[in-house]
């Protein structure tokens, strides 16, 4: 007996998948867009917060943009302030 551990072979793996489809995948990979183009069309979302606060971040933020176009919606003018302005036509306002 020798002390040198004796080497197995490293096995052989076979692609389960033809020649064609792995060609095909290797394209879709290297067209995909950056990390960064996603984040930016809100495609993926992003991740510097911890995966269990991210659920209540959104929800805190859709509650602040909810706050901000209600409070717009209620301090914008009214369509009769709008038509003594000269912003609106009489015949363009919209019956209160």
């Amino acid at each position: 007996m020798s002390d040198t551990p004796t080497e197995r072979p490293k096995p052989v793996r076979k692609s389960t998948l033809d020649p064609d489809t792995v060609d095909k995948l290797d394209k879709a990979i290297s067209h995909r867009p950056e990390k960064q183009e996603l984040l930016e069309k809100n495609i993926l979302k992003d991740d510097t917060v911890a995966p269990a606060l991210q659920a209540a971040r959104e929800q805190l933020q859709r509650a602040q943009l909810e706050d901000k176009i209600d409070h717009g919606l209620q301090s914008r003018p009214k369509a009769d302030d709008l038509v003594k302005k000269g912003i609106l036509q009489a015949d363009e306002a919209p019956p209160s």
